[in-house]
């Protein structure tokens, strides 16, 4: 099956913006991987920002979908589940291709929060967050949200740690941090009834 031309672009950009960084990689570039070239590029994406957005959509549904199906195929205890988090993680940084988050890389080259794509950004951490404290409100702790919080700034800490140097066993030691966070608000959650 062919692949659509918009497609095509999306997946050239995808490829390029994570690897290379969004403002140093060109329309050019992208249509050139592609197969195309730059009418039909800005014929599907009326503006590279157009495209970024649409990378950084494109990647949240798919790693929410991947991430998900990852956790769920681990393990079914809501507890067991926010530890597999970590298990995750760690696999996923340990693969060759790692970059960093493409979420983490985009803010850090678009910071100003009003900025579309640093908004962007931000609502995969807050979806993430979202699904965390889901996971720590099905296991009965009275504060979920502020688990969430605490153990998605584990992630990302163990994230830019890994990019900054690679095997750094950061994704383990987020996970020995998760432990105690997650009993200590268990604890906190069984004394309180």
């Amino acid at each position: 099956m062919e692949i659509k031309p918009r497609d095509r672009i999306l997946q050239a950009a995808s490829e390029l913006f994570y690897r290379q960084g969004i403002k140093a990689t060109g329309v050019d570039a992208i249509a050139a991987l592609a197969g195309s070239n730059k009418m039909s590029l800005y014929k599907h994406f009326p503006s590279k920002d157009d495209l970024v957005i649409a990378f950084l959509r494109k990647r949240d549904a798919d790693f929410r979908a991947w991430f998900v199906a990852q956790i769920d195929g681990r393990a079914e205890h809501p507890q067991d589940k926010l530890l597999a988090v970590f298990d995750v993680i760690g696999e996923w940084l340990a693969i060759p291709e790692f970059r960093g988050c493409a979420f983490i890389n985009a803010a850090a080259e678009f910071p100003l929060e009003g900025n579309p794509v640093h908004q962007v950004s931000a609502e995969f951490y807050d979806q993430f967050r979202v699904y965390i404290g889901t996971l720590a409100g099905e296991c009965g702790i009275a504060s979920p949200e502020n688990l969430a919080l605490q153990l998605s700034l584990l992630v990302e800490g163990a994230i830019v740690s890994e990019q900054m140097k690679r095997h750094s066993g950061a994704a383990e030691q987020a996970k020995q941090a998760a432990s105690v966070l997650i009993q200590n608000s268990l604890n906190a959650s069984n004394t309180t009834y």
